[in-house]
């Protein structure tokens, strides 16, 4: 039997894998660097071969012989391993075009996906939409780049999938058909691993392919309105606008702070239907009203509604979804100041989004880390004026360093070089420059892979910090 390689033994390797093996196949996982043992039993009969560079790598690959190969979403289209697989005519799949065809080869074929891209709000909008579609009665789960690999899903019970996708695995998907399908927002991110904007976009895009109801899209976006009008849909797919104004027929928008649908009722060109309030955002942490909250409850209202969930259930649904951590979460009032943990801001557009709605001079901004080639100029152009001082962090400090001393010189700003107690050393920093009453935001506008393993790692050494600070102020008092 001819083998599948998985090239990247991490959470989407070992799901794919697992999926693979569990169904008879033959599975050889490649990693560069040393990999624990897997405890999973559907794992027990996979190889995993360690090949630590680039081009041995590609090679051990090509001598496999595989009919088959999924990359793993780190693997990017410039690595060796990928020109080498795509020049030998290999078949190369990301994690979540295999379990499309998993999916469809048994017994829960056809099985509705809602799927959600965007440079931020992904898993907002996919929280919020899982936690509607439980409150019309299905077995949803929320799968894909939220943390759960949609390979170790595809045999459960559940009834529809809420799908969250970054650029990285929709650049190896042309299978999928979602039911309906939304891309939030576009803005330069990633740009080291895809190459150019254009290839970011063109891999966002890809999430209307073959959207069978709605194409959900911010109709103030021409860029994303245009993803829509050139997608490659199937027969009978509508394009739906969502907007922060009064709707107009085919659209989700607002009324005097209410979610109004004129898009999935056959009255719409006459009525329209009220699905929520803003005040059903209650459990939001922060401004239930700021635009990002609002954009990413409308999305999740019209992938509902195109799923055919009553109005009612939009609303109960919203009402009970709670935010995950990091995602503009108020850690409390310490040191007279309001501290903010946005760790999952980044890139430039959430980092942007994060900021917006703290008053004019009173933001003290940690931003910093692994920048992804991304450019800056704009993001500090617009928030400067919000700004009373800066706190930098991560490896990559010298691109924010060089676009604020441009463009906001009298704003002070301080570094923090690594150290076994950095973080601590931050949020004092953060003191010391900020006035009673004040708002400490953590919105890097990069990754955090310099110093950690992943966004919720360094928020977590985020809010420990601001912890001890609220210690030690108290023993000051």
């Amino acid at each position: 039997m001819e083998p599948v390689a998985v090239i990247g033994w991490g959470r989407s390797g070992r799901g794919a894998a697992g999926a693979l093996a569990s169904r008879g196949h033959r599975v050889v996982a490649f990693d560069q660097r040393p990999q624990e043992p897997a405890s999973e039993q559907d794992l027990r009969d996979v190889e995993v071969r360690v090949v630590p560079g680039d081009e041995d790598l590609a090679r051990a690959v090509l001598d496999l012989g595989p009919r088959l190969v999924v990359l793993s979403p780190g693997v990017a289209p410039h690595t060796p391993v990928w020109r080498a697989v795509e020049s030998a005519g290999i078949p190369v799949w990301g994690e979540v075009e295999l379990a499309w065809h998993l999916q469809e080869e048994g017994p829960h074929a056809g099985r509705p996906w809602l799927t959600v891209t965007g440079t931020n709000g992904k898993t907002t909008t996919v929280g919020m939409l899982g936690s509607i579609l439980r409150a019309a009665g299905e077995d949803a789960l929320e799968v894909g780049n939220i943390g759960t690999p949609i390979t170790r899903a595809i045999d459960s019970t559940a009834t529809v999938f809420a799908v969250e996708l970054s650029s990285f695995q929709l650049a190896t998907t042309s299978s999928v058909c979602p039911e309906a399908s939304v891309c939030l927002n576009v803005d330069e991110d990633h740009l080291d691993w895809h190459g150019s904007v254009e290839a970011y976009a063109a891999a966002k895009a890809r999430v209307y392919h073959n959207t069978r109801v709605a194409c959900v899209y911010p109709a103030a976006d021409p860029l994303v309105e245009h993803m829509v009008e050139e997608a490659d849909v199937i027969e009978g797919a509508r394009a739906v606008g969502t907007t922060l104004g009064v709707p107009e027929i085919s659209q989700v928008g607002m009324v005097e702070g209410a979610i109004i649908d004129r898009a999935f009722l056959p009255t719409r060109h006459r009525e329209a239907l009220h699905l929520a309030d803003l005040a059903d955002l209650r459990h939001i942490s922060g401004d239930q009203r700021s635009p990002a909250v609002v954009s990413d409850a409308l999305a999740a209202a019209a992938l509902a509604r195109a799923h055919g969930v009553a109005p009612e259930h939009v609303a109960r649904g919203l009402a009970t979804f709670h935010a995950a951590d990091h995602r503009r979460a108020i850690i409390g009032q310490v040191a007279d100041l309001t501290w903010i943990d946005d760790s999952k801001a980044t890139n430039a557009h959430a980092a942007r989004a994060s900021l917006s709605g703290i008053a004019a001079g009173t933001a003290i901004w940690i931003a910093g880390g692994d920048a992804k080639g991304q450019d800056f100029d704009q993001l500090v152009r617009d928030v400067v004026p919000l700004l009373r001082g800066v706190v930098l962090i991560g490896a990559d400090r010298a691109p924010l360093r060089t676009v604020l001393a441009a463009e906001a010189p009298r704003v002070p700003v301080v570094e923090v070089e690594g150290h076994p107690d950095w973080m601590f050393s931050v949020v004092n920093e953060a003191v010391g420059l900020s006035r009673p009453g004040d708002t400490v935001v953590l919105a890097p506008a990069c990754a955090s892979w310099d110093q950690f393993d992943n966004y919720g790692q360094r928020g977590d050494a985020f809010v420990e910090a601001v912890h001890r600070l609220d210690a030690q102020w108290g023993r000051r008092s």
